[in-house]
């Protein structure tokens, strides 16, 4: 604090304005320089988060589209053999009699 108080008694003129020394004139360009950046900076992450929002919305306008297709993929992912053997009840087995009762009670459960 002593310092400034001196650097200011010496940097006063004889009317009692005070003039700026080189570093406190940089030191103000650069302060300037700075905020100029930093509103910048917080301009562009608006920016970006307003984009996000509106991925975020794209994204979530295609669930119930999404969710039909999952759907239709658990249509087709069924054994048409599957479909023969309870319609027609001929008692068709598949090779993999162990593997196809382990699939059809994972999708019961489901």
């Amino acid at each position: 604090m002593a310092s400034n108080q001196q650097s200011l008694q010496r940097s006063t003129t004889p009317g009692g304005t005070r003039e700026k020394t080189y570093f406190e004139l940089q030191r103000e360009a650069l302060i300037s320089e700075i905020a100029m950046s930093f509103e910048h900076v917080l301009a562009n992450i608006n920016k970006l988060n307003r984009s996000l929002e509106a991925v975020v919305a794209v994204g979530n306008e295609f669930s119930s589209v999404e969710a039909l297709w999952s759907q239709f993929e658990g249509v087709m992912a069924k054994d048409p053999e599957e479909g023969n053997a309870e319609g027609e009840g001929q008692g068709h087995h598949d090779r993999n009699d162990g593997e196809g009762n382990e699939s059809e009670t994972g999708r019961k459960g489901s």
